[in-house]
């Protein structure tokens, strides 16, 4: 199951990274910086954080098996949700009323943070390191 994950969290990090350095480049050819903690936000959560749960998965066995799919799932929902949330509150380019903008960007955030909370718990029920 560890493995899987880690993979699938890898691939889904690289395409974060990929949307966030290509943000980052039109923001500087552009020179227009208003998007920047979008930019932020997609490399942090997207590409950093997702990219450090999958290798903890190639490192280590977890001894509760669910957890790592109830996490993988939170991560890839919440690192979205929050980063499509914030792109979508601050420019919220198909006009959708404000209140469900702001629904999005909240469930995002929160899934996000129940990720890094079950992580938390996730590195207490670990087994011996692979080799």
């Amino acid at each position: 199951m560890e493995q899987k994950w880690s993979l699938r969290l890898i691939r889904y990090a690289a395409l974060f990274g990929i949307l966030g350095t290509y943000l980052g480049s039109k923001m500087s050819g552009e020179m227009d910086y208003s998007l920047r903690p979008i930019h932020a936000h997609i490399l942090l959560v997207g590409w950093l954080s997702v990219f450090a749960w999958g290798i903890f998965y190639k490192a280590y066995k977890v001894r509760y098996k669910k957890l790592v799919a109830v996490h993988g799932w939170l991560a890839i929902l919440g690192s979205f949700g929050l980063t499509f949330g914030m792109w979508m509150y601050n420019l919220n380019p198909f006009q959708l009323e404000d209140s469900l903008v702001l629904v999005l960007f909240i469930v995002g955030g929160s899934l996000l943070l129940l990720a890094f909370l079950l992580f938390a718990i996730i590195t207490f029920f670990t087994e011996k390191e692979q080799q």
